[in-house]
C-alpha cells in the first residue's frame, strides 16, 4: 500500500479514535466564532500531529525537530504555542500495527487572522523537509483565558 493511502487511513483512524474515546471535543469551526463567557476570548485552535517516521525508520530526530520548531513554527507563531510528545499508531493495509513517535503542537490564533495560512505553510514545510505524506490537522473554536 502506498504511503499516501496509509497516511489517509492514519488520519481518518486517528480522528475516529480520538473522537470515539472522548479525547477530542471540537465544535465545528465557523465564520462567526461562538460567544464566550465573560472573561474568556474566542480563538481558533489548531492541533497539528507530526509523525516522525518514514516506513519503519525514524527520519525526524530530536535535533531535527528542534530545528524545525525554531525555524518554521516559532517564527510563524511567535506569541506562543505548546509542543507535546505523542505516540501515534495505526494498522497498515496488511493489518500490521505501526507505531511512531510524534509531536503534537497546539496553536491558538485570533479568528479571522491568517492563522490558517501560517499553519498551511508549516505543514508544507514539514512534508517537504522530511518527505512526509501528511500532517494530521484538527481545527476548532475555543474560549480561552490567559
Amino acid at each position: 500500500m502506498g504511503r499516501q493511502v496509509q497516511s489517509a487511513i492514519l488520519a481518518a483512524a486517528a480522528a475516529v479514535i480520538l473522537l470515539s474515546v472522548g479525547f477530542v471535543s471540537v465544535p465545528p469551526v465557523s465564520a462567526h466564532p461562538p460567544s464566550c463567557p465573560e472573561g474568556l476570548d474566542s480563538f481558533t485552535e489548531y492541533r497539528l500531529f507530526f509523525g516522525r517516521n518514514d516506513q519503519d525508520r525514524e527520519v525526524v530526530s530530536d535535533a531535527a525537530w528542534r530545528d524545525f520548531l525554531a525555524t518554521e513554527i516559532t517564527p510563524r507563531f511567535p506569541d506562543g504555542l505548546t509542543v507535546m510528545d505523542a505516540a501515534g499508531q495505526w494498522r497498515d493495509g496488511a493489518g500490521t500495527l505501526i507505531r511512531e513517535r510524534s509531536k503534537m503542537v497546539l496553536i491558538l490564533a485570533v479568528p479571522g487572522s491568517d492563522g490558517g495560512e501560517r499553519v498551511d505553510a508549516i505543514i508544507a514545510a514539514y512534508k517537504d523537509r522530511f518527505d512526509q505524506e501528511s500532517v494530521l490537522r484538527v481545527i476548532g473554536n475555543a474560549c480561552v483565558a490567559f
